[in-house]
């Protein structure tokens, strides 16, 4: 008898430890932000503002993690194969969730295998030109386009990113035919602009808005029908001579499909904490940023957005029939 009670006590432990381990309170340890674009471009600088608020709010470090390449699909296969657990989490933009697949093979599917958290941030684009080239204005630049069809190069990160987007809208609405040239991601193409090395970019202000200030490149109009509250020198489209040309630059949050709702809900509580940071909200807007209102930080609200973005730009890419390896 007293040798089967000594067993049974012996066992306790095993049985109990992973009901123990079950309940413990999402996080334990750090969390990592997967960047699946280059260090320092728009998208990394927007999630490292980020980071120390996420941190205050979860109690736990969050690492910001630049894996570069393919257009964001290097990144992303990255957190695809990472546990479902909320501590490896993928940033990125329609360019990476939306259009990637319809322009390269990738071994996951964009809507299917993650897990929508929150959208943070927004933005309209700027039409940029090399500091070197003699135009005072876009409908000058236009005219000088139209004039070299095929001959123009356009810098951004990779075929099917924001920046190829844009560059394909940009040739639809202008009646032009433009040169993409891909880069690992905006801010290697941004440094090729500042050097004279490509002719135009169509870029976040996030990225490029410092770069403009200090007289490096050319910025002919803001994207969007209003002009942006931190640069309000800089014309919008409608007023510079290309009316209705509109594009904008979202940035979210996913985990790999699997992942708790208890845990996405953390995650997702924590990102609106930080969000409603004065010290985040003044940095967004100083690169030319709006934060999404609350109804729009919601996981569902992402869910059913991204369909919508699919729908929207998948077409405009294929119609261009562009692939890559």
């Amino acid at each position: 008898m007293r040798r089967r009670s000594l067993l049974r006590i012996a066992t306790i432990p095993a049985i109990a430890w992973p009901v123990a381990a079950k309940a413990q309170v999402f996080p334990t340890k750090p969390v990592t932000i997967i960047v699946p674009f280059s260090a320092g471009g728009p998208l990394d600088t927007l999630c490292r503002i980020l980071a120390e608020p996420l941190q205050a709010a979860l109690g736990q470090s969050v690492v910001i993690e630049a894996v570069t390449g393919a257009g964001g699909a290097i990144g992303i296969t990255r957190v695809a194969r990472s546990a479902p657990d909320g501590y490896t989490i993928i940033s990125g933009n329609q360019g990476s969730h939306i259009t990637l697949g319809a322009v390269q093979q990738v071994s996951f599917d964009l809507l299917r295998d993650f897990a929508p958290v929150a959208m943070f941030a927004t933005t309209s684009q700027l039409i940029l030109v090399r500091k070197s080239l003699e135009v005072a204005n876009l409908a000058e630049f236009l005219a000088w386009v139209r004039a070299s069809p095929g001959k123009v190069t356009d810098g951004g990160g990779g075929y099917g990113t924001v920046a190829h987007t844009s560059a394909l809208y940009f040739q639809q609405m202008s009646g032009t035919t433009i040169q993409f040239v891909p880069y690992r991601g905006a801010a290697p193409a941004l440094q090729d602009l500042m050097a004279g090395q490509i002719d135009m970019m169509i870029d976040q202000p996030s990225n490029s808005l410092p770069q403009v200030h200090a007289g490096k490149v050319k910025a002919l109009a803001v994207t969007a029908p209003a002009r942006l509250a931190a640069a309000p020198d800089i014309p919008t489209t409608d007023e510079a001579g290309l009316p209705g040309f509109y594009t904008s630059v979202w940035q979210a949050l996913w985990v790999p499909r699997g992942t708790p709702d208890a845990v996405i809900g953390t995650l997702n509580k924590a990102v609106q904490e930080a969000l409603a940071d004065p010290k985040v909200r003044q940095r967004f807007a100083d690169l030319g940023q709006e934060i999404p209102p609350a109804e729009q930080q919601t996981a569902r609200w992402l869910a059913e957005f991204q369909k919508a973005e699919v729908e929207k730009w998948v077409p405009l890419v294929k119609a261009a029939k562009v692939k890559t390896d």
